[in-house]
């Protein structure tokens, strides 16, 4: 592994200066922090979380070094938290281009040995430097971006927040197996860029269809690599810290929900929160509210089911045969947690029969199938095979 603490500056003595008067199940105790004498043991975390003032890309800006986030979630109480590491803020580099390698190099390093980076940034464009460390691990991976607006900008825009979307896609090689836009709000998209990447086959889900079938969300995680999460897509009421917050969106508790689901997800290796401004954060609310959804993702992450793929011998299996008679699509239910997974079937090479390819799904998608329809999560991957 690389030498991360050469990469990142320790916290203000100020946020641990009180570790002693906390409680023991208080995050503050609980997490191993970088401090000026002492760098956290990563090898044996689960979890690292680090800051990145880098918002070149951005019209947000970080006032100081020292986020706001990180002393309302050390004042946190968490039972029986998994290990967790805060590695500080990190340090950038004289060019953009040196920052981003650097994130990059971060996030490959934990990657490789299992821990999961969460990543307070930032412009949210720092969402290309992880994607580059899956790329360069060779990982296809898919993101599962929480944002007003899809951020695709023009081929010819240099890497900012309103085009990192767009430089992912362009890649090559591509390592983007999939792409889920949750909560875009259809006054800040055209027509143009919905129907662009619903013919990419890739999943863009209305603010208004979240809402109103809000567990859908469920399944999206199990399917997700990487979550990362535009600040921007919570109302302004509930996180103003962002030039860009609208006065829709979604709440509080909403995108906590979110956050809890992606801790759940026994296949979601990265998490990133963008735009956060602190010099907007007067009351520090927005902080507080990060700070939670930071929690909630640790509290779902202490629960997980290590279930990536469905234990086909403690499942039961319902097979729904289509009109044609030659078509079918067969659904599994974890008979330990319940959740559902469709089989996709796509030809591997080197191989004469063909493989399934499990699908995250939910018990709609099967009610969908009994009706006669081809769920579209599943005909989505069925599509990307062919």
């Amino acid at each position: 592994m690389i030498e991360l603490n050469s990469y990142f500056k320790p916290l203000n003595p100020g946020i641990y200066a009180a570790k002693e008067r906390w409680g023991t199940s208080q995050i503050g105790r609980l997490i191993d922090s970088h401090t000026t004498d002492h760098f956290p043991d990563v090898k044996f975390a689960e979890i690292a979380i680090f800051n990145v003032p880098e918002y070149e890309g951005s019209k947000n800006k970080l006032a100081s070094q020292d986020c706001k986030i990180r002393a309302s979630f050390y004042k946190l109480h968490q039972e029986k938290s998994p290990r967790m590491v805060d590695l500080g803020t990190m340090q950038l580099m004289p060019t953009r281009k040196e920052s981003f390698k650097m994130i990059q190099d971060v996030c490959e390093a934990l990657l490789h040995d299992g821990v999961i980076p969460i990543v307070v940034g930032g412009g949210n464009d720092v969402n290309y430097a992880v994607y580059k460390a899956y790329a360069t691990l060779e990982k296809y991976i898919t993101l599962t971006s929480v944002d007003k607006s899809f951020d695709i900008g023009l081929e010819d825009d240099k890497l900012a927040s309103y085009s990192h979307l767009g430089k992912m896609i362009s890649h090559k090689p591509s390592h983007l197996f999939h792409y889920v836009n949750l909560g875009y709000q259809s006054y800040f998209v055209s027509n143009m860029a919905t129907e662009m990447l619903k013919g990419m086959n890739f999943d863009v889900i209305r603010l208004g269809d979240l809402k109103a079938s809000f567990q859908e969300v469920e399944p999206v995680m199990r399917n997700t690599d990487f979550l990362s999460f535009d600040i921007s897509a919570i109302q302004f009421a509930y996180a103003e810290a962002n030039v860009y917050s609208s006065p829709n969106g979604l709440n509080g508790e909403e995108a906590c929900k979110i956050m809890r689901y992606a801790g759940l997800s026994d296949k979601i290796s990265a998490v990133g929160l963008f735009e956060y401004n602190q010099e907007l954060d007067v009351n520090n609310q927005t902080a507080q509210l990060l700070a939670q959804m930071i929690w909630y993702f640790v509290d779902g992450y202490k629960m997980r089911k290590q279930e990536l793929n469905p234990n086909l011998k403690n499942c039961i299996k319902y097979t729904v045969a289509f009109e044609d008679g030659k078509n079918e699509i067969i659904f599994y239910k974890s008979q330990s947690s319940g959740r559902w997974w469709m089989g996709v079937p796509f030809k591997k090479e080197g191989k004469k029969q063909l493989q399934n390819y499990f699908v995250a799904c939910s018990y709609r998608d099967y009610e969908v199938a009994n009706q006669g329809e081809v769920p579209e999560r599943w005909l989505k991957t069925y599509n990307k095979f062919i």
